[in-house]
């Protein structure tokens, strides 16, 4: 193991002299390596002449470390050799890490080798060279030079070019961020989502969460065809994200869905309807976050292994279905997470913040809930763990399929304020019905409107 007092003695303020691997044959790789993880800060007149030795090495990470350790001290002196580790060296990784070194010199003279690392068949590695060159951004050259990246392949490449020379200016916000028209919390409409939103402002929501009709599987959901569901869905999400404040989350809740067969003769068809509406999202602005599983416990889902428990010839093996996907969207932003968060005053950052014994894994094991009225209800266990990660207090929370209404009873028992829109009168009078049972829906004022008397509010939004 190596001592710190040997770390230590490399330093510019050293008493011995630097390390040289080659008058040290008793050091191994294992010796070097450490030495070069644990180097630390070093200064400008540190002698590196064995780390610039040490690029040549057959270990990788020793060739990895060397190319970190010649990047702090930021100097071109050491501009050729990592050139040539940028080119030649058999692993991305480091020669990655040589072009950040390279980009760290913030010198005119590394704009040319930058320029070319442009051209290498690794995205990662373009995209550092694009960050060593945006230091010289106001240069006619590198700008032509990046520019010309706009039509590069690469996604990643893309954004950042978009980002730094086409992003349009961000317009001002109506309102603060946190803030939500008081005219939109506790409300429940009656009336086709699409036709809701309509009179709904831009940049109202915080988080949407909804669970969206089954393809042809319940008596509520009838569509034409399979392609009009997904073109339905389509539009209530291009909308809903008009209307999500800036860097904002929507979380579906969707399965594959099986169309039972209509006689022995044909076959059950099964539709992938959370991998179809994937694409159709990110097109429209949703940058995919997290796919999050909700586990229900086999016994609470329909047996399919009836058939090949008794037979138990291949091609014929059905699992029980007992998943459901939990598809975690963020509207495309340049923003980053931070920048959402510090939007809220210090009080409501305290208030909202998740207790502990939260879930730590991407799987929800969670039962499902039976209701007598709605067939597909979301439990409020489900319900309260999507509020409390993904909104703050004071927040609005929409549900474009409100149902039973669960989602909103959960988001103003955890303090937050919810807008639901639901078509069916039956489930529209299942969640007035609440208010006489006194359950969290009476806590404060709900209003049940048609689609009428909702697009007849009053013209002025107030607000928080």
């Amino acid at each position: 193991m190596v001592a710190k007092d040997s770390i230590f003695a490399l330093k510019p303020n050293g008493k011995s002299p630097p390390f040289a691997p080659k008058r040290k044959k008793k050091r191994d790789g294992k010796e070097i390596l450490a030495l070069l993880r644990n180097l630390g800060r070093i200064s400008g007149d540190f002698d590196a002449a064995w780390v610039v030795d040490c690029l040549s090495s057959e270990s990788k990470n020793i060739r990895l470390w060397s190319a970190k350790t010649l990047g702090k001290l930021e100097s071109p002196e050491y501009l050729d050799i990592l050139r040539q580790t940028a080119r030649l060296d058999p692993s991305s990784e480091v020669r990655r890490e040589a072009v950040s070194a390279i980009g760290r010199m913030r010198s005119p003279l590394a704009i040319g080798v930058l320029g070319e690392a442009l051209k290498d068949e690794d995205p990662k590695i373009v995209c550092q060279a694009i960050r060593g060159l945006l230091v010289f951004k106001s240069d006619p050259r590198v700008r032509k030079s990046l520019v010309s990246l706009a039509r590069h392949e690469n996604e990643m490449v893309k954004e950042i070019i978009q980002k730094e020379y086409a992003a349009p200016s961000a317009a001002v916000p109506k309102q603060p961020h946190p803030a939500s028209d008081d005219d939109l919390k506790n409300v429940v409409v009656l009336g086709d989502v699409l036709r809701v939103l309509e009179h709904v402002p831009e940049e109202s929501f915080h988080l949407t969460f909804t669970s969206p009709p089954y393809y042809n599987a319940r008596d509520y959901s009838v569509y034409s065809s399979y392609q009009a569901y997904l073109g339905f869905l389509e539009k209530v999400f291009q909308s809903v994200h008009q209307k999500t404040k800036e860097g904002r989350f929507l979380i579906l809740n969707t399965s594959p869905v099986i169309v039972p067969r209509i006689s022995r003769q044909h076959s059950s068809r099964r539709y992938p309807i959370p991998f179809d509406i994937h694409p159709l999202l990110v097109k429209m602005g949703w940058d995919f976050i997290d796919d999050i599983v909700w586990a229900k416990p086999e016994s609470s889902v329909k047996n399919r292994n009836a058939g090949f428990l008794q037979h138990r010839k291949p091609l014929g093996y059905k699992p029980n279905p007992r998943t459901e996907y939990l598809m975690v969207y963020r509207k495309r932003t340049e923003k980053l997470i931070d920048w959402n968060i510090r939007q809220y005053d210090w009080r409501t950052i305290k208030d909202s913040k998740v207790a502990d014994g939260y879930e730590t894994s991407n799987v929800w094991e969670i039962d499902p809930t039976h209701d007598r009225v709605h067939s597909a209800v979301f439990p409020a266990a489900l319900c309260r763990r999507v509020v409390e990660y993904y909104s703050y207090k004071g927040d609005l929370l929409f549900d474009p399929f409100g149902g039973s209404g669960t989602f909103g009873r959960t988001a103003k028992s955890l303090d937050r304020y919810f807008f639901l829109t639901e078509k069916n009168e039956s489930y529209f009078d299942y969640m007035q019905s609440f208010l006489r049972k006194g359950l969290p829906f009476s806590e404060r004022e709900t209003r049940f409107l048609s689609l009428k008397e909702f697009a007849a509010r009053k013209k002025g939004h107030g607000k928080t």
